[in-house]
């Protein structure tokens, strides 16, 4: 079976050595309760919950899948006493607002949490995973009656939650959607529709699942603008706030799919449902956001567990694995061939997988803090708000590309073994394939991030976070010891800016020079914001050092994947800048009817 350990040291390096997350903490209205003995028992508790109980079902729930019945689905075994033990220690509450039954503590250490629960069973992590979002949406926009109704239950963890946004015709363009929602006379709504890729959409986890739903209104505006949102309940509560009669939702289907065989990605159908208005009519799309906002920033994280996954089982592999003999001569004389760890392609790869998953968890901890800070709303939090707001579509896309990427290299590492299902990395892959693809698609994310965070501010959120980058290297530059990681990065920050002023300029002729930049441009940016955060890294493992630390190996290790980031990963930012500045024309040249010539469909 895989195995799958918490990467404890790593972390306390993100969070305490760069980042100085005890200090972060104490100066939160939410992080009293997180001192550092805290912390580090709600880590080792939450590594322990994920490697003894929910790794061990990530096999046997791939292999299994859910089971559908007359409606009823069914995941597979040992998930929902799982899911039991989950709600028992507390952990669907860890970040929830103490007023509603949750413990208050700062939304980071969910995040942290999550990382970990990706790595070990992702299949298992999304039927908790969207409660978090739902709750967090109700608490923003919800009234204080549907608060009082639904948010104490899916803090404790006994109620699960849902979004529900794509239809059969449309996928991201939601002002197509037909879910229509009639008003009733005790002001409650009818929903009728049907919704796909409904993740835990229906399951026997918990004993109720609350949906958010988007419909129309019978008098709303054409297109997003029209667009309300509603809490629709499998089981409508009751007088006394438990499980009542059955709602008019049911699951139609479960989708035959790719990966993540253990989580029920449902067709929902809503037959006059009853439902009720989140917010303002025909403001759902802004408070679905909140939803979808948390959902791409976790979807970023399960990017991060997969590949930290997949690359700590290339390593045992490559380590153990026997083939040939090193080019420079036989690494271990007594064994038949040398460990396959000693060939330079091999560690190409692990290196690759090592260090996406060491930069990501950089990335992802950066992008936790202005989460808290945000949550807190304290001072500082409109700069960490357009701050996460720029680096959200990185977290997502980026994290989720490279993440495929090192799940394969994993396959890679393994060779035809990796091929075979009993190792468990060929379902890392096709675990990782869906993360590109939901909670908007790379594509999408790309405009979001040079459309509306850089070309429609202005550069404003840019420059905000570029700024910074050069603070610190003006900071580092007489730093002999950084030389190394300083000037690349200035060449490149200042690159960044020409690069979206050029696509600016462009588009005033022609907009479509956007979309033909933009994966591009998200790529680019994610490449440069981890050498950004590795310079940081490298700068914290020099420090360390010079103090002769008893783990010297780590730090020395952490500056030699910083290196090889470096010189292997980065020079990609020379392939991306020459094709966002090759610019649409060769993407528009081809006519439409022109792509089929050679073959007749």
């Amino acid at each position: 079976m895989p195995d799958y350990q918490a990467p404890l040291r790593d972390l306390r390096f993100v969070m305490d050595e760069m980042f100085d997350y005890p200090a972060h903490y104490a100066r939160l209205p939410s992080g009293e309760d997180a001192d550092p003995d805290t912390v580090a028992a709600i880590l080792e508790e939450g590594a322990r919950f994920a490697r003894e109980i929910l790794l061990p079902l990530n096999q046997s729930g791939d292999q299994e899948g859910c089971t559908w019945e007359g409606g009823e689905v069914k995941a597979p075994k040992g998930f929902r006493e799982a899911y039991q033990q989950y709600v028992e220690g507390g952990w669907p509450g860890l970040s929830a607002d103490a007023e509603y039954g949750g413990q208050g503590l700062p939304p980071s250490l969910a995040m942290i949490l999550s990382e970990m629960i990706c790595a070990s069973n992702l299949a298992w992590g999304m039927y908790p995973g969207l409660s978090h979002g739902a709750a967090d949406a109700l608490r923003h926009h919800g009234t204080e009656e549907q608060k009082r109704t639904y948010l104490t239950k899916l803090i404790e963890g006994t109620w699960t939650g849902t979004m529900c946004l794509t239809e059969p015709h449309c996928g991201t363009d939601l002002g197509l959607i037909k879910t229509r929602a009639v008003p009733q006379d005790d002001g409650s709504f009818a929903i009728s529709g049907t919704k796909i890729f409904i993740s835990a959409g229906e399951h026997d986890l918990a004993e109720n699942i609350v949906h958010l739903v988007l419909a129309k209104l019978p008098d709303a505006p054409q297109g997003s603008k029209g667009i309300s949102l509603f809490v629709v309940p499998k089981f409508l509560p009751g007088t006394d706030g438990e499980v009542g009669e059955r709602n008019g939702v049911v699951c139609g289907s479960l989708e035959h799919k790719m990966g993540i065989h253990g989580n029920a990605t449902c067709v929902m159908n809503f037959d006059a449902a009853k439902g009720f208005l989140v917010g303002a009519p025909n403001k759902g799309l802004a408070c679905m956001f909140t939803m979808m906002n948390d959902a791409r920033i976790g979807v970023g994280i399960q990017g991060l567990g997969l590949m930290e996954a997949s690359f700590q089982n290339s390593l045992a592999y490559a380590r153990d694995r026997l083939q040939m003999r090193a080019l420079s001569g036989p690494k271990a004389a007594d064994k038949p061939a040398d460990p396959i760890i000693v060939h330079p392609d091999v560690r190409r790869m692990l290196l690759t997988q090592k260090a996406f998953a060491e930069g990501g968890r950089m990335l992802v901890l950066y992008a936790a803090q202005l989460v808290d800070v945000v949550a807190s709303g304290e001072e500082g939090h409109e700069r960490a708000d357009e701050l996460l707001g720029f680096l959200t579509p990185i977290v997502k896309a980026f994290l989720t590309e490279v993440g495929f990427e090192s799940t394969n290299e994993g396959v890679q590492v393994f060779g035809g073994h990796g091929f075979i299902q009993e190792w468990g990395m060929e379902q890392r892959v096709r675990d990782s394939r869906i993360t590109r693809l939901y909670e908007g698609t790379t594509g999408i994310q790309a405009l979001d991030l040079l459309g509306r965070k850089v070309l429609m501010s202005q550069g404003e959120s840019l420059k905000l976070f570029t700024k910074e980058v050069h603070k610190f290297c003006q900071a580092e530059a007489d730093n002999e010891a950084l030389k190394g990681f300083i000037e690349p990065l200035v060449k490149l920050n200042a690159e960044w800016g020409e690069l979206t002023m050029s696509i600016g300029m462009k588009a005033m002729e022609d907009r479509e020079e956007v979309g033909a930049a933009s994966v591009d441009y998200l790529m680019y940016s994610g490449y440069v914001t981890l050498a950004y955060l590795f310079a940081r890294a490298v700068k914290c493992a020099r420090h360390a050092l010079s103090g002769s630390p008893s783990d010297a190996a780590f730090y020395q290790a952490k500056i030699q994947t910083a290196q090889f980031y470096f010189a292997r990963i980065l020079p990609r930012t020379r392939a991306h800048a020459m094709m966002i500045q090759a610019g649409a024309e060769s993407l528009m040249a081809v006519s439409e009817g022109d792509f089929g010539l050679g073959f007749e469909i």
